[in-house]
């Protein structure tokens, strides 16, 4: 069984749907330190004017703060921004309803968390995407230690034959862990097709909003690397 573990983004892009849809089973990475300026809270568009971000308020108070924990700051209006500047920018997309869709859904519910808003809105994502890859959360996991021992304790509670991982976890990854409990280590292919979007020179780097306001279930395809994943630790060694 491949199984992948990342923290939760906001609305992210086609790459993390690649991922999950290439695992057995996708673990979100909640119980580890929430950091700023990063992927958890935020993600960008395009506009005429290049990439602009939008990013959801949180409440950030001390450094060992769990991303599970970072709760959402709903004194400011950080929705209706966001609705309004995608309607801004990609109202003239020829699937502009099928893309707001996914921020409205939320409109009317105050999630406790960072981590519940980002996992609500990438199953909904998925969902549309016919990706039906079971996900769990890795706080259920009680794990212990840190880096690859924490991951090792975690492939071993789910039954993992494969891990599959980022290519810059390579820095801390402990490959002899994998070799020594029998776990092939394989690091995710990123390589897409571009497709067609407003705004002048083609940027995939955007969230995948931006896929599904341009291709709407066309999607689903365009979200498949063309390259296959790199084993880097076969079982067996």
């Amino acid at each position: 069984m491949r199984v992948g573990l990342i923290q939760s983004n906001y609305i992210p892009w086609r790459g993390y749907f690649d991922f999950i849809d290439d695992v057995d089973l996708f673990i979100f990475h909640d119980d580890i330190q929430y950091t700023k300026k990063d992927w958890r809270n935020r993600n960008k568009i395009k506009t005429p004017y290049g990439e602009k971000w939008i990013s959801v308020p949180v409440n950030y108070s001390q450094t060992n703060q769990l991303i599970k924990d970072t709760t959402i700051d709903y004194t400011q209006d950080w929705l209706e921004s966001h609705i309004r500047k995608f309607t801004e920018f990609y109202k003239k997309t020829p699937y502009f309803l099928d893309a707001i869709y996914f921020l409205e859904s939320v409109e009317n519910t105050k999630f406790k968390s960072i981590s519940d808003l980002n996992r609500e809105l990438i199953k909904n994502i998925s969902e549309y995407l016919n990706i039906e890859t079971p996900v769990e959360l890795s706080c259920k996991y009680n794990l212990h230690g840190n880096k690859t021992d924490r991951i090792i304790e975690l492939l071993q509670k789910t039954g993992a034959t494969v891990y599959l991982s980022g290519s810059n976890a390579d820095n801390y990854l402990n490959k002899e862990l994998f070799i020594e409990n029998n776990i092939q280590l394989e690091y995710k292919s990123y390589s897409y097709k571009p497709y067609s979007q407003l705004w002048g020179e083609f940027n995939g780097n955007v969230t995948v909003l931006d896929l599904i306001a341009n291709c709407g279930k066309e999607s689903y395809k365009l979200c498949k690397s063309v390259l296959p994943n790199s084993i880097i630790i076969p079982r067996g060694v």
